[in-house]
């Protein structure tokens, strides 16, 4: 009699690896404290939350930039 092979779905290849996310995410965070006060001398009425969602977004954006650059030269 045969053996069935059974296939085992490693935890790697469900979730990509987050070290890189986790360390960009942090990145963010400290730049967004580092240029908070600045900000707030231009734009007095903004609060912490709204600047470190611009943040994000202006490097969400600058990424999605970078990666249709990459695909438009291949």
């Amino acid at each position: 009699m045969k053996r069935k092979m059974h296939y085992q779905v490693q935890p790697s290849e469900i979730v990509p690896p987050r070290g890189e996310q986790v360390h960009e995410e942090i990145q963010n965070f400290l730049h967004a404290l580092d240029s908070y006060p600045a900000r707030v001398a231009k734009e007095p009425r903004i609060n912490f939350q709204k600047h470190l969602s611009s943040i994000f977004a202006a490097r969400d954006e600058s990424d999605r930039d970078r990666r249709s650059q990459r695909t438009r030269r291949h």
